[in-house]
């Protein structure tokens, strides 16, 4: 008997990676136990470029339970800060100094693979080091990596697999999505989930105005501007419109949003920064009324914070940069520093669709799963153009809008369309499972079990 529990150990110990040396055994700042196993290392993509991947086991069955992509967008910004900061088993505390467990892990039900995607963001390089790239490319890449994630623990590629993408990785995970469900791998691929995330830069930029004035932002002055000169007929026209006026009028709804000291990622919180914190990095700011090409002068003060507006990454920058946990991460010494977000990147990349239409109505067609949730404070990826987006794909509709409930309280609101839900978080802004994080545990283990919300 002695044997054959010994080769059992043989057996779940290799199909968890028990023998690679990306294996993470000890971190710094970190002084105690951990129910699951890690491993940091990198993953190949196509020639010469080297993601950097970190992978955390279930809490509970790693051999049963789903295998989940975590990836944060930008595009340029690193899914680091959503192991960190967001949905990882650990935090780092505010000075950057120690790691502390976060309860509310999505690994607690799910392994989780946090990818840094494209390259050149976090510790992802290429050896060429050109970090010109697209939506397209992006998607490939990223399939490639999982290729080689699957060929380090082949075991896992019995287990559900799900992508889940936040803010731009509204483009990267259906993108993705797509190559694994059109591509050879033997991936048990089940479905996919958006968080806040870029579906349509025209519901995007046409909702944002009624979300502006409809919060309290607008007075009544540039709201009957705003109706006079970009509406006709019952219809108004926020996204391309050419008329002057129109676009003197939002350009102060863009004023007022970005420029003004408001928290664009979540409207009632307060902004990191102070009053002047929207003006420390633009790059995410081109993804919003892209039409109108509106420019905000920088803080040159500033400028060398690569932090989106309004958050601060210091103690996610401090810890990840520093020698030893750089060490412990299996992080080559010539390997650049760590940035939230990688402005080479985002200056240099190229965006190809406007819309996820065609990728959502072709997945579906296929059977997957889908989830659309929005925090409702966001205002760089608004609740409502999302559901907008959502309404645009004519699925039918199998459940009315009505609230979710956590802790005895509405968490939310949501409806469904057959494998297409559409999911609020109240009070919530940009990155829910930071700002709400026990409502956001309790929808991604709703979704991945396909149970009521």
């Amino acid at each position: 008997m002695m044997w054959w529990c010994l080769l059992l150990l043989f057996c779940v110990s290799s199909a968890l990676g028990y023998f690679s040396p990306d294996e993470v055994l000890s971190l710094p700042g970190l002084s105690t136990t951990l129910y699951f196993r890690q491993w940091s290392g990198y993953l190949q993509a196509s020639s010469g470029k080297h993601l950097h991947y970190w992978f955390v086991t279930s809490q509970q069955n790693p051999l049963k339970d789903p295998v989940v992509l975590w990836l944060n967008g930008g595009p340029g910004c690193s899914s680091l800060d959503g192991f960190l900061s967001e949905n990882g088993p650990l935090h780092v505390n505010d000075d950057g100094s120690t790691l502390y467990i976060n309860k509310y892990s999505w690994n607690k039900v799910a392994n989780v693979l946090y990818l840094e995607s494209p390259v050149g963001v976090g510790f992802s390089y290429s050896d060429d080091k050109n970090y010109a790239t697209n939506d397209d490319e992006v998607a490939e890449n990223n399939y490639l990596a999982l290729q080689d994630f699957f060929r380090k623990f082949p075991n896992f590629t019995r287990n559900d697999f799900y992508v889940i993408g936040e803010s731009y990785g509204g483009i990267y995970t259906p993108t993705l999505s797509m190559t694994i469900a059109n591509g050879p791998a033997k991936i048990n691929f089940k479905g996919y989930a958006v968080g806040n995330g870029l579906s349509s830069t025209y519901f995007n930029d046409q909702s944002l105005v009624y979300f502006g004035y409809y919060h309290g932002l607008f007075g009544d002055t540039l709201w009957s501007q705003l109706n006079r000169y970009c509406c006709k007929d019952g219809s108004c026209n926020f996204f391309n419109n050419s008329d002057n006026n129109c676009k003197d009028s939002l350009k102060e709804v863009f004023t007022i949003i970005y420029d003004s000291g408001l928290n664009v990622y979540s409207l009632y919180m307060d902004c990191a920064g102070g009053i002047q914190g929207n003006l420390r990095f633009l790059r995410d700011l081109k993804n919003l009324f892209h039409f109108y090409q509106f420019e905000v002068v920088e803080n040159t003060e500033d400028s060398s914070n690569l932090d989106p507006p309004c958050i601060n990454g210091t103690a996610q920058r401090t810890w990840l940069n520093r020698a030893d946990v750089r060490k412990a991460l299996h992080i080559p010494e010539n390997v650049q520093s760590w940035e939230l977000c990688s402005e080479v990147v985002g200056e240099n990349y190229q965006r190809i669709y406007s819309t996820m239409q065609d990728f959502y109505l072709q997945l579906l067609s296929k059977g997957l799963r889908v989830l659309v949730y929005n925090g409702d404070t966001d205002m760089a990826c608004n609740f409502l153009g999302d559901k907008w987006f959502v309404q645009s794909l004519n699925q039918q509709k199998t459940l009315d809008y009505q609230p979710w409930i956590y802790n005895k309280q509405i968490a939310g609101f949501y409806e469904q369309y057959g494998n297409l839900t559409f999911l609020t978080v109240k009070g919530a802004g940009h990155m829910v499972p930071q700002w709400a994080p026990a409502q956001a545990l309790k929808m991604f283990e709703s979704f991945l079990s396909n149970s009521p919300y």
